[in-house]
C-alpha cells in the first residue's frame, strides 16, 4: 500500500532537519530581480503556441483579524474599503495577463487564496469572478477544479451559496485546532460549531471536495488535547486534511513575536501529536499522501498517486501539474513552463505599478538543465516514494550514478538507516522513510546550503 508508514523515532531524531517543502525546485530563495515582467511575457506567448491548459493562482491579502502563528503575505484591516483599489489593480493585471493567453488555453484549476478571499463581500466576489470568466476561458462548476479558502468565522450559509453559484466546487478551511486554550493564544477563536456549519452548507450544496488545515506544535497544545481537536475534525469527515507543523520564526514573521515560546510543546510532545495524528486518521480510513497531507482512498489526490500522475506545484500536491501556472495579486507567483515569476510582496508597490499598466513581476528565475533534471527527481521523490532511474537516464541523456556522484554519500548512508533502499536501478523510500522525504529530496538539491536551510523549518 502506498500509505504504509512505520514510525521509527530513532530514524526521525537522524534525519529530523531543516529544509525546503519543495513546492518548487529551485526553491524560492533561489528567486532573483533580473528576471521581470518581459520574461514572463515571453513565457506566456511560448505557453499560448503550445496551447497548454492553465491554472490561475488569485491572492486576496486582506484579514479582518491577525493570526499570530501566520507567515502569510497578508495585510489585516478592518476596513472592508481597503480592498477596492486592490481589486481595481487586480482586474487590470486580470486585463493585461489575459492579453497573452489563447482562448483555447482551458484555465483547468483556479485556487483562491490568502490572506482571507471571504474578506471580500458578495458584491465584490461576484465582480472578481466576473472579470476572470470575461478574459479567460473558464469550465462550468462541474468540469473545472476551482477551490477556495475559507475562514468559517468569515463565512456563512449565503456566502457558500454564492461560491457554488460562482463556480467554486472545493473548498479549504483552517481550523487549526479547537482547544479554546490553544485559540486564545494564537488569536484565532473559532468554535467547532462554526467550522460545522460551513461544511455542512458545502455538503448540502454539493461542493465536490473539503479540506481542513491543522497545526500541531501551537502554543498550550498537548498530545492529548490536538488529539482530541482530531477527532472532532475526523467526525466532520472531511475529503482531505493537512496537519502542517508550526514552525516558530518570529525573526522573520512579527506576528509570531506575539506568541509566548515558552508555551510552546518541546520536540517530545510534538512528535507524540504528529504520531497520534497520523493513527487516527489512518485508522479513519485516511491516505497519507505526503508531506503533512492527507486523503479519502477516493479523493482525487488519492487516485492520482495510484496512477502515479500526482504533481506538486506552489499550490501544493495537485492533480494539475501539467498546466501552466499564472500567479494574480500581490506576492504571488507563476510557473510557465521553465519561467518562475513573483509578483511584489509590497501592496503598495504593486497597486503602484499595476496603476501604471504595467505588470509588477519583481523577481523570479529560468531553470537550466540541471534544475529541470533536479527538478523531476525531487518531483518523483516527493509525490510517489520512488524514483526509477532509467526514465531520468533516457528524458535527459545522462547516467544516474555519474550525474549525481556528489549525493551518492548521502543516500548510502539513508539507506545504511533504512530510509531508503537503492540499488543499481532506482530508489524505494521505505515506510519508516516517508515521513522524512523531505530530507531524501534535500540530497539532490544543488542549492541548499547551512544558511540556506536556516530560513526553512523542520521536516517534522
Amino acid at each position: 500500500m502506498l500509505d504504509d508508514l512505520r514510525w521509527d523515532f530513532d530514524l526521525i531524531r537522524r534525519h529530523d532537519l531543516t529544509g525546503p517543502r519543495y513546492t518548487s525546485y529551485p526553491t524560492a530563495v533561489q528567486f532573483h530581480p533580473q528576471v521581470g515582467a518581459f520574461d514572463l511575457l515571453h513565457a506566456l506567448r511560448e505557453s499560448r503556441k503550445a496551447d497548454r491548459p492553465l491554472s490561475l493562482y488569485v491572492h486576496i491579502p486582506f484579514c479582518a483579524n491577525i493570526c499570530y502563528y501566520c507567515a502569510c503575505n497578508k495585510v489585516i484591516t478592518k476596513d472592508r474599503g481597503r480592498a477596492q483599489v486592490y481589486l481595481q489593480r487586480l482586474e487590470q493585471e486580470i486585463q493585461m495577463i489575459a492579453g497573452h493567453v489563447g482562448k483555447g488555453q482551458v484555465v483547468e484549476q483556479l485556487h483562491f487564496g490568502g490572506g482571507t478571499p471571504t474578506f471580500l463581500s458578495h458584491v465584490e466576489l461576484r465582480q472578481l469572478m466576473g472579470h476572470l470568466r470575461k478574459h479567460f476561458t473558464l469550465l462550468d462548476a462541474h468540469s473545472g477544479d476551482y477551490s477556495i479558502e475559507i475562514d468559517p468565522r468569515e463565512a456563512d450559509w449565503s456566502t457558500m451559496g454564492l461560491l457554488r453559484e460562482l463556480g467554486f466546487n472545493r473548498v479549504s478551511l483552517g481550523v487549526q485546532d479547537l482547544d479554546p486554550l490553544v485559540q486564545r493564544a494564537i488569536n484565532r477563536l473559532q468554535s467547532l460549531a462554526e467550522t460545522r456549519a460551513i461544511i455542512e452548507a458545502a455538503r448540502t450544496l454539493q461542493f465536490r471536495s473539503v479540506n481542513i488545515d491543522l497545526i500541531y506544535g501551537l502554543p498550550l497544545q498537548t498530545p492529548e488535547g490536538f488529539a482530541r481537536t482530531v477527532d472532532e475534525v475526523i467526525a466532520l469527515q472531511p475529503d482531505r486534511l493537512s496537519v502542517f507543523n508550526y514552525a516558530h520564526l518570529p525573526e522573520r514573521f512579527m506576528p509570531q513575536r506575539r506568541i509566548d515560546s515558552a508555551q510552546l510543546p518541546n520536540a517530545e510532545h510534538k512528535l507524540e501529536m504528529l504520531q497520534r495524528t497520523i493513527e487516527q486518521l489512518t485508522g479513519a480510513g485516511y491516505r497519507y499522501i505526503g508531506m503533512d497531507h492527507f486523503a479519502l482512498p477516493d479523493d482525487d489526490l488519492a487516485i492520482a498517486q495510484e496512477e502515479g500522475t500526482l504533481q506538486r506545484n506552489f499550490q501544493g500536491y495537485t492533480t494539475h501539474g501539467h498546466c501552466d501556472l499564472i500567479g494574480l495579486g500581490v506576492s504571488a507567483i507563476s510557473q510557465v513552463g521553465d519561467l518562475y515569476a513573483q509578483n511584489s510582496s509590497d501592496l503598495t508597490d504593486y497597486q503602484n505599478v499595476i496603476g501604471t499598466d504595467q505588470l509588477a513581476t519583481k523577481r523570479g528565475l529560468m531553470c537550466t538543465l540541471d534544475d529541470r533534471i533536479r527538478r523531476t527527481v525531487i518531483s518523483r521523490l516527493i509525490c510517489h516514494f520512488a524514483l526509477d532511474f532509467a526514465p531520468i537516464e533516457a528524458a535527459f541523456g545522462i547516467v544516474f550514478r555519474d550525474y549525481f556522484n556528489e549525493a551518492w554519500p548521502k543516500l548510502l548512508t539513508m539507506a545504511k538507516d533504512g530510509l531508503i533502499q537503492l540499488d543499481a536501478q532506482g530508489i524505494r523510500v521505505t515506510p519508516a522513510g516517508r515521513l522524512l522525504v523531505r530530507s531524501v529530496c534535500m540530497a539532490f538539491d544543488a542549492y541548499l546550503d547551512l544558511q540556506n536551510r536556516q530560513r526553512f523549518s523542520r521536516v517534522i
